[in-house]
């Protein structure tokens, strides 16, 4: 990745944390205007930090795993982004090099399926009162 690249994943890192520790306080609140225009800011430097990890195909795949599971979609998206900011990443991202991230997380996040039988006792001791007559 070039340094060109790497920096501004660094700055985008470094508004990010910025972002959070200056949070709206007590005493000061953020218009909605504000809010929603930081969260537009944020999101469009996600995207770009995006394309310059991923390729095209990583990102159509991408793109169609977020139609379905948006919020495995975000989670892969946020495992590249700290891959690329701690310097795993050597290139950008393919489609090949993508699928085996998300069979990776695939393998560690399967649920464990577990069917579970609550077979009801058909013999009850009431019942003997009507058999004695």
């Amino acid at each position: 990745m070039a340094d060109a690249e790497l920096e501004a994943i660094r700055q985008a890192r470094l508004r990010e944390l910025q972002a959070r520790a200056g949070g709206p306080s007590v005493g000061s609140a953020k218009s909605s205007e504000e809010e929603t225009e930081q969260k537009r800011q944020q999101e469009e430097t996600r995207q770009n930090l995006l394309i310059q990890i991923l390729d095209n195909d990583a990102r159509e795949r991408l793109a169609r795993i977020s139609m379905v599971k948006e919020e495995k979609a975000r989670a892969v998206e946020d495992l590249l982004i700290r891959m690329a900011q701690t310097g795993q990443l050597r290139g950008k991202v393919g489609e090949s090099q993508l699928i085996d991230l998300l069979e990776q997380i695939n393998q560690q996040k399967k649920p464990e399926t577990r069917i579970v039988y609550n077979r009801r006792n058909d013999y009850d001791d009431s019942e003997e009162d009507y058999y004695n007559i």
